[in-house]
């Protein structure tokens, strides 16, 4: 069902607050990008293998969902702008001294301490745009900040191998510390952000609104495609420098992945706000299936077909993106405004962990058999959510958009 389109409204990007937003992503994400794949090279210079490479990644967001339960308490009681000053400190400083140290051990508490980081940044994201922008421009508004999100992903993690590998793994944690120059944005978006939570009263729409609990099981459906699409994407990310064969064909796939999960956040944006998140989600989730299984064939029997491996990623980065920004839109849907940062926690819960599982089972697969199996497990996950999503309705489906609070 057509959604009515939303009239009369300035442009997204002079919203207060907005540009500070994007600019405290694009520096925070920046960090994150550089060491998603360049850590785990780290790591297996330093003597580790797949599962131990895998591990890195993997405590990253361990450390990260763990800390974002905690966030909506912290934005409560501590507010807006300590609580995101601190985030982008906590992610960007400890990439400095992945230098020092090449052991696992060590390398897996820098991880730990860069995950709470991430957390902060992750949750206080996606909560400013719903914070920031009315509720009929969610789709839009989460698509431009998206690419604020995969931009630095696009250009920097299919670089961050060649970097490493090119000039020195320095330049690539030196670089890891930007989030930490993003503190004034962080400061500014914040002041921003807790002037409307003192400003903030309930919509008349909300008295009526659901119990908590309620709430919260409306999310679970929304997390649950998240994590199973974000699974076999935080594999790639981790995994493609070691099984694309080259760095040549490395960087090409990363490319694919990352500039096509940028355009397909971002174009979305509008569709799930007329027509709604939910008849997208089955469809783009066996797309997904199928890139895995042409990614699987492109690097069975030990080899890589470079062209099918590409082509697989870019089928991947599809769903991969268009799924993050209609299951953010179907949790905001789910909730009342004032739960709008718990929603943003659960939603990056999913993204999380979906992201630290992919890369530890496929690790662990891989280490047992070949990344190839590793690959189809995760595209067996894809089909079995997209028969999940046909049969739980998802929030934010049918109805008209949520009224502007």
């Amino acid at each position: 069902m057509r959604r009515p389109a939303p009239t009369s409204l300035p442009p997204i990007g002079r919203v207060p607050g907005f540009r500070a937003l994007i600019g405290m992503s694009l520096l925070g994400f920046a960090g994150y990008a550089l060491l998603l794949p360049a850590a785990p090279l780290w790591a297996v210079r330093g003597g580790a293998d797949e599962g131990g490479a895998g591990l890195i990644n993997a405590v990253l967001m361990l450390a990260t969902v763990l800390t974002q339960t905690t966030v909506p308490w912290a934005l409560r009681r501590i507010g807006w702008r300590p609580t995101m000053v601190a985030g982008v400190l906590l992610l960007g400083l400890p990439s400095l001294l992945f230098a020092v140290t090449d052991h696992l051990p060590w390398l897996l508490v820098l991880s730990a301490v860069r995950g709470t980081g991430f957390a902060v940044l992750t949750v206080c994201g996606s909560s400013a745009v719903a914070a920031l922008v009315d509720g009929p421009r969610h789709g839009r508004a989460i698509g431009l900040y998206g690419l604020s999100i995969a931009l630095p992903q696009l250009v920097l993690v299919p670089g961050a191998a060649w970097i490493a590998e090119t000039l020195d793994f320095g330049v690539v944690f030196a670089l890891g510390a930007l989030p930490a120059i993003a503190v004034p944005f962080a400061a500014r978006l914040g002041r921003c952000l807790d002037r409307l939570a003192r400003e903030d009263t309930p919509a008349p729409d909300e008295s009526a609104a659901p119990g908590r609990g309620r709430a919260l099981r409306g999310l679970v459906v929304p997390a649950l495609v998240l994590l199973a699409v974000t699974a076999p994407g935080g594999a790639l990310l981790t995994f493609t420098p070691q099984l694309a064969g080259t760095a040549g064909v490395a960087a090409l796939g990363l490319l694919a992945f990352t500039g096509v999960t940028a355009l397909s956040r971002w174009a979305v944006g509008g569709f799930a706000d007329r027509y709604g998140p939910s008849v997208f989600l089955a469809p783009l989730l066996a797309l997904c299936a199928g890139g895995l299984v042409l990614c699987a064939w492109a690097i069975a029997d030990g080899g890589t077909r470079p062209v099918l491996l590409v082509l697989g990623m870019a089928i991947v980065g599809v769903s991969y993106g268009s799924l993050q920004n209609l299951t953010l839109v179907a949790s905001f849907a789910a909730v009342p405004r004032r739960q709008h940062s718990t929603a943003s926690a659960v939603w990056n819960i999913g993204f999380d962990a979906g992201t630290g599982l992919g890369s530890l089972v496929v690790g662990f697969v891989a280490a047992g058999t070949s990344f190839s199996v590793g690959l189809l497990t995760t595209a067996v996950v894809c089909v079995v959510a997209a028969g999940a999503v046909l049969v739980v309705p998802v929030a934010g489906g049918a109805r008209g958009p949520r009224p502007s609070a």
